[in-house]
């Protein structure tokens, strides 16, 4: 069953008109009344902050009047008792607010984080790879986070905001007009360069500001998670060239914008604080025919009072920019709910074998370059074909297509001659099993790791699928054995023994369709002979897609399709591609080449030296 709240938010969201509190009260639910009774609170306190202030002038006023014996100014303690009393009751109806707006922006922002990841997990894998999971995090958290500021602090301030100037004006102008026109002016200029900084382009400015900052999280992770390669290959931080670009691109953005806002902010802040300029040019106008009693009274009271002014003009120009940054927060959020899950079938098609066909599949990732181009073949039940080629060439995509992670703008996929996307979800995935170059082994144990492929699997078939996989020499140095969580007390794996484990996840879910892309393509040379031994197992009688780049582990493949530019352009096992003495023989060349190249002792040292000079001058 749909929560309410979930159906009022799908609809809110596409109706483009919609204000972003609707949008954002469509979230709220019951507690959307909470959001506005904040509103009314806090324009009490607004309201209530400035009866102190009357107070201070009736002091000021008594103070006067019996100068200079000021022992006759019976009521000042009166007064002052209840100017604090006032402040006090005003802080508490402002808490009052705050505890109804947080009540509300707390399940607006839960609700939104839920609805997201909601989403997220309907979407096709190849959706979450082109955002980054840096960006979707950092939409999961940082902009449901900025709702809940918007929701929870800048909209009872504003309220109180609006409130207060209409409260300041009835008094800058109830005790004398002269002065409280020349108190104005200042706000006035300060509201015309507060506008002038808060306008469209700082709603621009603001997207760019979001758009770095989303780029810098998301490289960011990709270089965390690079770092094993970086160990590998003994490679140096400078080969993350994009990390380090948009680390530069924030910086120069965020110098050259706060050059650009220097001028205004210098001007705003001066105008706001040179109230007391005006107020004193005016008390020497107006007292050119003698000081009184009544002006001295008003010119000290303006004093105190103007502060307050330049305080509720900051606070506007800041809920100016929190509007901007919500608005985002809620275009980005919105890019992520349009995204289509893929269309599910309502009938359970189940495949009459385990057969691959691809029919004159396209797909293109920004619309523009294919990926894949026009791709057609068949794999028979049973079978092991091979993906090679450069990179960029289409392997992988070709890959994710048959496992569903997205679907092709043109053609179709059959397993067992029927269309995958009349296939269910949960039959699909029962088909089809996979391992990645770079497997995700989750923060739990290594049991409930490999259980994830089968989740009501006994102890005993999930130690059978490890051992399979090759995996217990990683248990026996275990600490808990398959009981043991990685991540916690110093437990790590490395990258090959991670694939072992997500081998193990595969033989344990013995689905009759294996991809496999570059599985051993990070692996030592130890590690390497023992996830050959683990797929040699996985692969026995199944229908297997290998992506390979080592291209001596797939010499036995029934077919091998050699990719470029998105397109087979050659076909046949590795004896009859050798033959043809085309783009695969000239791989087939290199790769030789490659394998059988080794240095001499002199040549080695001459490289290192090489290196470790091109090290200190970076």
């Amino acid at each position: 069953m749909i929560p309410s709240y979930h159906k009022n938010f799908k609809e809110d969201f596409s109706m483009k008109k919609q204000s972003n509190l609707s949008r954002l009260m469509g979230y709220a639910g019951a507690k959307r009344i909470l959001t506005y009774l904040s509103w009314v609170l806090s324009v009490m306190s607004a309201l209530l902050a400035l009866v102190p202030f009357w107070y201070i002038w009736r002091i000021i006023h008594d103070i006067l009047e019996v100068s200079p014996d000021f022992s006759q100014a019976g009521n000042v303690t009166r007064y002052g008792w209840a100017a604090v009393l006032f402040a006090v009751i005003s802080i508490v109806v402002y808490i009052s607010a705050l505890m109804c707006s947080h009540m509300s922006a707390f399940r607006v922002a839960a609700n939104i984080r839920k609805e997201l990841m909601r989403h997220i997990t309907a979407l096709p894998l190849g959706v979450t790879e082109k955002y980054g999971s840096g960006k979707l995090r950092r939409i999961v958290n940082t902009s449901s986070t900025a709702t809940e500021t918007y929701l929870a602090h800048r909209l009872p301030d504003k309220a109180g905001a609006i409130a207060t100037p209409i409260g300041l004006l009835f008094l800058l102008l109830a005790f004398d007009w002269r002065l409280g026109l020349l108190s104005l002016v200042p706000v006035v200029l300060g509201f015309l360069i507060m506008m002038k900084m808060t306008g469209k382009s700082m709603e621009q400015k603001m997207k760019e500001y979001q758009n770095a900052l989303s780029d810098m999280s998301n490289e960011a992770v990709e270089y965390v998670r690079g770092v094993p390669v970086v160990k590998t290959f003994g490679q140096t931080i400078f080969s993350f060239k994009r990390f380090k670009a948009t680390i530069d691109n924030y910086e120069k953005w965020v110098i050259a914008y706060t050059k650009a806002l220097r001028l205004p902010m210098m001007f705003y802040t001066t105008a706001i604080n040179g109230v007391f300029a005006f107020l004193i040019a005016g008390g020497i106008i107006f007292t050119r025919g003698g000081v009184t009693n009544e002006l001295l009274l008003n010119l000290l009271f303006y004093i105190v009072i103007t502060p307050v002014i330049g305080t509720t003009l900051t606070k506007i120009m800041f809920m100016s920019e929190d509007a901007m940054i919500v608005n985002d927060a809620i275009n980005r959020i919105d890019e992520v709910l349009n995204e289509k899950p893929l269309s599910e079938s309502g009938v359970n098609n189940i495949p009459k074998d385990n057969g691959v066909v691809l029919e004159h599949v396209s797909y293109s990732y920004d619309g523009e370059k294919n990926a894949l181009n026009d791709v057609s073949l068949a794999i028979k039940p049973g079978q092991t074909v091979a993906l090679v080629g450069a990179s960029g060439g289409g392997k992988t995509t070709l890959a994710n297509i048959v496992t569903r992670f997205f679907d092709p703008q043109k053609g179709r996929i059959l397993i067992g001659n029927i269309d995958i996307r009349n296939i269910p979800k949960e039959t699909l995935m029962d088909r089809v099993s996979f391992v990645f170059q770079n497997s995700r082994i989750i923060k739990t144990s290594i049991l409930e790791n490999v259980q994830m492929a089968k989740s009501d699997a006994t102890r005993e078939e999930i130690t059978d699928a490890l051992k399979a996989a090759q995996c217990m020499d990683i248990i026996e140095k275990l600490p808990n054995g398959i009981d043991t969580v990685i991540g916690t007390n110093g437990v790590y794996l490395s990258g090959g023994e991670q694939q072992r484990i997500a081998i193990a996840r595969a033989i344990l879910k013995n689905a009759p369709i294996l991809i496999l892309d570059e599985a051993t393509a990070f692996a030592d040379p130890d590690n390497e002979v023992r996830v050959q031994q683990a797929l040699s197992v996985l692969s026995k009688g199944k229908t297997v897609i290998m992506i390979a780049h080592r291209l001596s582990s797939i010499t036995e493949a029934d077919c091998i399709y050699v990719l470029q530019d998105g397109k087979i352009v050659e076909s046949g096992t590795h004896r009859r591609l050798i033959e043809r003495n085309g783009i695969f023989t000239h791989m087939w060349k290199n790769y030789s080449e490659a394998a059988a190249w080794r240095l001499s002792s002199e040549d080695t040292r001459k490289i290192l030296n090489e290196n470790k000079g091109l090290e200190v001058n970076a």
